[in-house]
């Protein structure tokens, strides 16, 4: 049983904010009406959001052909430090995408929709470019489940990292004795 167990470095494995940002990917007017359970949805990354401004995380945005599909939802908007423009489904392929990315910031948690499409794609594209892609599973959606499950499985497959919001808002605020604890509580609670 011993030689099953694998050890971590706990502060390599956790979450830390001062590591991290949050990318809001493609959560669009137009687009969140055909996603599965968008209200819950919408209502997991506009709180993930919020904790992480609370917390000093970078809160990044996409939006995929805004002209055509609309901006970022105005619920997610009022929490997002910086939107992007993109033509790509991978954000990463695009013109000062990552040039611009805040200093330190490698633990990058993406939410957004869909799942299998551009979150996936843009996942991909941050571990290729050396950053440690996280995906927020509960935090991306997808027209049908099975896709959702798909990508979530493919993520899986590349050796990339999935959380929860919860688990991500816990291990940035490390302790209930973070002068933030109580603001951030009454997000999750």
């Amino acid at each position: 049983m011993e030689d099953a167990m694998k050890y971590v470095d706990v502060n390599q494995a956790l979450l830390t904010a001062g590591t991290s940002a949050l990318l809001i990917v493609d959560m669009q007017e137009k687009l969140l009406p055909a996603i599965r359970d968008t209200d819950a949805l919408c209502g997991r990354v506009a709180r993930l959001a919020q904790a992480a401004r609370l917390l000093s995380v970078p809160v990044w945005a996409t939006e995929h052909w805004p002209g055509k599909i609309g901006p970022t939802h105005p619920e997610l908007l009022a929490h997002v430090d910086r939107v992007v423009t993109k033509t790509h489904f991978d954000a990463c392929r695009e013109a000062g995408f990552l040039a611009d990315w805040p200093a330190g910031r490698t633990r990058v948690l993406l939410t957004g929709t869909e799942a299998h499409i551009c979150v996936l794609q843009t996942g991909l594209g941050l571990a290729q470019a050396g950053f440690q892609p996280v995906l927020v599973a509960d935090g991306a959606g997808s027209r049908r489940e099975s896709d959702w499950a798909a990508a979530c499985e493919r993520w899986r497959h590349h050796g990339l990292e999935t959380v929860t919001s919860e688990m991500a808002i816990y291990e940035w605020l490390e302790t209930p004795a973070h002068p933030a604890f109580r603001d951030v509580l009454a997000l999750v609670k």
